[in-house]
């Protein structure tokens, strides 16, 4: 299994079509990496700085994707070196960043580092077979749309 820690607003402005000026820019990325979850059999920790709510996102959260705010004192960069110094079996993990500092930590802890536009470029299949299939790549996770459709199929039996 594939475990990566992610420095998400490092990630966002590499990958085409997303941008940190974006609203949603989160959303979409986590859209992104819960797809590449389900294709690689992935467990994946994404660290945002400052949201709405400092912690763990329930909102975001799911589907092989652990999404993570730092709070109005702090940065990801800080919550990233954190969560490197406290794994248990480092060398398991991979860091996607390209921030010197969180890569000298991660190295010096035995991960992998991995370039954020090197991931990108991963991540570009699954974008483009997303958008083959007609899958909407702006739509929110847990949108109000998914419920509904669940409800009708549950109505039906």
């Amino acid at each position: 299994m594939i475990q990566l820690l992610i420095d998400g607003h490092n990630l966002i402005p590499r990958i085409p079509g997303l941008s940190l000026s974006q609203i949603d820019d989160e959303e979409k990325l986590v859209g992104l990496l819960r797809k590449y979850a389900a294709h690689h059999r992935a467990q994946i920790v994404v660290v945002f700085d400052s949201g709405n709510l400092a912690g763990r996102s329930r909102e975001l959260s799911g589907g092989g994707v652990e999404a993570i705010f730092a709070g109005s004192g702090t940065i990801a960069d800080r919550i990233l070196i954190e969560r490197i110094r406290e794994l248990k079996r480092p060398q398991q993990w991979q860091l996607v960043s390209s921030d010197r500092a969180i890569q000298q930590e991660a190295r010096r802890r035995r991960l992998q580092v991995v370039e954020s536009a090197h991931f990108a470029g991963q991540l570009a299949p699954i974008r483009g077979s997303a958008e083959q299939a007609g899958e909407d790549l702006d739509e929110k996770p847990g949108a109000e749309g998914d419920v509904d459709e669940w409800l009708d199929l549950f109505k039906r039996r």
